[in-house]
């Protein structure tokens, strides 16, 4: 099975190829169009800015290439920001995957600190990504900004307001937390992914 990550102008994509590597799964990291399109499966990391990183995808032609995929495709904390259809980060249009607003956290309450950052429980799971096991696992989270409950919502999250934790549709899935840095429970989610998904 060929695993390809894409490379972008995001952070964090060599945490997410260490994290395969830990489950004896070498993943290829590339921006070379051919490569993604062929591969089995993709991994859309990222860590950075919407509306800078959308305009890196928009130079390459990933802005493209990506929504035409028909492998399954994983998303992950930018990554599923970037399949929506805006974000207010930026004031930027998106992919378009999924009819969804990325907006960000608004609180009143000095304990709710933004960004949205450490463990946190993930509930409501309606993916193949997830099992039983699953419900009520906590997963790493590290964002300022959300996407509210939709039709496409897999997981749900509650920090100052509920929120998707992930994301589904067709052959796109999307975390909002990073599997790759939440333990047993979010190894066991690249598996899932990696055995479930057609």
């Amino acid at each position: 099975m060929s695993i390809v990550i894409i490379k972008y102008n995001a952070g964090n994509i060599f945490s997410v190829e260490h994290a395969f590597k830990r489950l004896g799964v070498e993943a290829i990291v590339t921006a070379d169009k051919e490569l993604i399109r062929t591969a089995d499966k993709v991994i859309f990391p990222g860590v950075g800015e919407a509306s800078s990183t959308m305009h890196h995808l928009r130079q390459t032609g990933l802005d493209k290439l990506i929504p035409d995929l028909r492998q399954p495709v994983l998303g992950i904390c930018l990554g599923m920001q970037l399949m929506c259809a805006h974000s207010e980060e930026g004031d930027v249009n998106c992919l378009n995957i999924f009819d969804a607003k990325v907006k960000r956290f608004v609180s009143e309450r000095h304990e709710d600190k933004v960004p949205h950052m450490g463990w946190n429980t993930i509930t409501n799971l309606k993916s193949e990504i997830f099992d039983d096991s699953l419900e009520g696992e906590f997963v790493y989270f590290v964002h300022s900004y959300y996407v509210s409950g939709c039709k496409h919502t897999a997981a749900t999250t509650n920090y100052i307001l509920p929120f998707s934790a992930a994301i589904h549709k067709d052959n796109f899935y999307a975390t909002q937390f990073h599997p790759e840095k939440s333990g047993g429970a979010g190894e066991k989610i690249l598996k899932n992914f990696l055995s479930n998904t057609k």
